[in-house]
């Protein structure tokens, strides 16, 4: 959906890195390869194991060590977005690369363009979108889907509202390991009947990737990760292990909350709080009189180099060169590129 910049510029929308591109290969040839076909491989479900959410007070909870007020930016074709990780403040939080909760009506949205070396991870808060790639992959996401796509060596899609009003989610992008960033595209897609959920004690929570209240999601992680949408009721508590060596951030949708410590100033509604490395995992306390609604990830480390140019996540700049080329001509996954379009 969207971009990241590299690492070493300020951030710029896709379609600019996109317009760098095209610069780049204006004094190449315009010649075209040949289409040809590429299956797009759907990914066999699996659950990625962590610890359960328990009641009981975790005997060393983390801390929260960042804050960040997630800032609202143009993005995409008159689209708004809240950015949060990906910003020059928190440029990544490994392996995540980037998130932002997004609000978009009609005739607003994210038009073709491409991605290649990372995941994205679309979960719809409110309306539908509706996303469709070059490999005739074509669907509709709705209130509490998820659709998790591996991009790998190269998926040009568009993702445009579906319905009238305003259409809100959130989007992870999540880094994939040097030895997995050109595999085959694939996808994972639940409805939200489908999604794993569970309560307790005045918590609710969808479990999007990971494990809670001893159940887990079908969903299979190739970098290993938890992606959790709680919901917690006045007056409630929750202690959620994260496993050890893990980063963790919480992103606040709805509400006010204590983390970390019980004594905590409240933290609000579109706030990313980065968690200390140190400690058993998140413990939180409603103490307001109104539901807190936040989303919880947890990733482990692949602590590679990160080099970033637009929608292209790699290792090197030779990488990202390779890719820029591969998209422009045509070759190495980005086949289809050149004859397609969503518009068609």
């Amino acid at each position: 959906m969207l971009r990241l910049s590299s690492s070493s510029s300020s951030s710029s929308p896709i379609y600019t890195a996109l317009a760098r591109l095209t610069k780049f290969n204006s004094n190449k040839s315009s010649h075209r390869v040949p289409l040809a076909s590429r299956k797009t491989t759907i990914m066999s479900s699996s659950s990625s194991a962590t610890s359960s959410a328990t009641m009981a007070p975790l005997e060393n909870p983390r801390s929260v060590v960042k804050k960040l007020l997630s800032e609202a930016q143009s993005e995409g074709q008159g689209a708004t977005v809240r950015r949060s990780i990906g910003r020059h403040e928190l440029r990544n939080l490994d392996p995540f690369l980037m998130l932002d909760e997004f609000s978009v009506s009609k005739p607003a949205g994210f038009p073709d363009h491409p991605h290649r070396g990372f995941e994205t991870v679309t979960y719809m808060l409110e309306g539908a979108f509706t996303h469709q790639d070059f490999s005739g992959h074509k669907g509709t996401i709705r209130t509490g889907d998820v659709q998790w796509m591996t991009a790998g060596r190269g998926i040009v899609h568009s993702e445009m509202p579906a319905s009238d009003g305003v259409q809100k989610g959130l989007q992870l992008w999540i880094n994939l390991a040097s030895k997995d960033k050109m595999i085959e595209p694939g996808y994972q897609e639940l409805q939200s009947k489908d999604i794993s959920h569970a309560e307790k004690d005045g918590v609710e929570v969808r479990i999007i990737a990971g494990e809670a209240f001893g159940v887990q999601s079908p969903v299979y992680t190739r970098t290993p990760t938890m992606y959790m949408d709680f919901t917690m009721q006045p007056g409630s508590q929750l202690h959620q292990p994260i496993p050890a060596g893990w980063n963790a951030f919480v992103y606040i949708i709805v509400g006010e909350g204590s983390f970390g410590r019980k004594n905590a100033a409240p933290a609000t509604a579109h706030h990313c709080l980065v968690l200390g490395a140190d400690g058993d995992g998140l413990s939180v306390w409603n103490k307001s009189g109104a539901p807190l609604r936040f989303a919880l990830a947890a990733g482990q480390p692949l602590n590679e180099p990160v080099v970033q140019q637009g929608p292209f996540v790699m290792n090197t700049r030779a990488e990202i060169q390779q890719a820029m080329e591969d998209y422009y001509y045509g070759r190495n996954g980005f086949e289809k590129a050149r004859q397609w379009s969503s518009a068609a």
